[in-house]
């Protein structure tokens, strides 16, 4: 057994009888309590690799926290009896070993990013967890030929030469998936990535998630917009108050009663060219 690995590690069989690989995250029971305000409230959620997830919410409904506690910021007020907290099975991990897993992306991200860095540089700065590059950073020709393929891959090679600090939020927001493709990670969270876009800019990021999910490399979207859920994504996840409300199929959960109870308001859904709106509020 590998150092930190729990001896209750959790594995399945698939119908030929072979033993599944245990789920990415695995969440039973999860409550997170930060300065006096419980922020998760019971929180259960089991998520393999590859899948492509929505998580649905207002604003204040908890995600940004669920997404802390994904990336283990947070961890559970409340340890005992009932309470699962895990990662690939493991209840203890050597975080580096979470980039070639889960490659985060967020707006807190791009801030951070907006400044003078090359396009180029930002992608190479995610083999070093670093923003932008120093002199200490040793670069091969093998990282600089990954960032030229994703640059290449994600339609913004043009950008290279370009800062953070000329550029578009949806080009910098391109760029940043491609810090975090660096490592092939199984699965890219995105937290409310379409925030600040207009609609060019939405459609290029959107054709831009397709091309990465099809590629097959999981999705977990974080956002409170039904447009952003795209159609490759086939389970969403609602969120309010910092507890999991539903969690099921998109088309058994994008109705209009759960979506109209999510956000408190009347709402018809409608979907076209498999994706979903809102409309009537």
């Amino acid at each position: 057994m590998k150092d930190g690995q729990s001896s209750g590690r959790a594995t399945g069989h698939d119908p030929a009888g072979r033993e599944s690989p245990p789920p990415l995250i695995e969440f039973r029971n999860v409550t997170v309590v930060r300065g006096g305000r419980k922020l998760l409230d019971s929180v259960s959620l089991t998520v393999r690799e590859g899948e492509h997830i929505a998580l649905l919410g207002p604003n204040g409904a908890g995600k940004s926290s669920l997404i802390r506690a994904i990336a283990r910021e947070y961890y559970p007020s409340y340890r005992g009896p009932g309470v699962t907290f895990r990662f690939l099975g493991r209840d203890r991990w050597d975080a580096f070993s979470l980039r070639s897993h889960i490659g985060l992306v967020s707006g807190d991200l791009q801030h951070t990013f907006t400044r003078g860095i090359s396009g180029r540089e930002v992608v190479l700065s995610g083999f070093f967890s670093s923003v932008g590059l120093f002199l200490s950073h040793e670069v091969t020709p093998g990282m600089e030929q990954k960032a030229d393929e994703i640059l290449e891959f994600l339609g913004v090679a043009h950008l290279a030469d370009r800062p953070m600090t000329e550029i578009s939020s949806g080009e910098g927001r391109r760029l940043l998936i491609g810090r975090a493709l660096v490592h092939d990670p199984g699965t890219l969270l995105l937290d409310e990535p379409t925030t600040s876009l207009d609609l060019h800019a939405l459609h290029s990021f959107r054709t831009t998630l397709r091309k990465i999910a099809r590629s097959g490399t999981g999705l977990i979207l974080v956002t409170h917009n039904l447009h952003d859920i795209i159609p490759e994504i086939s389970r969403v996840i609602l969120m309010r108050d910092g507890a999991i409300q539903e969690d099921g199929p998109k088309a058994d959960v994008l109705t209009d009663d759960a979506v109209g109870e999510l956000f408190r308001v009347p709402v018809h859904v409608r979907e076209e060219d498999g994706y979903y709106y809102a409309t009537g509020y």
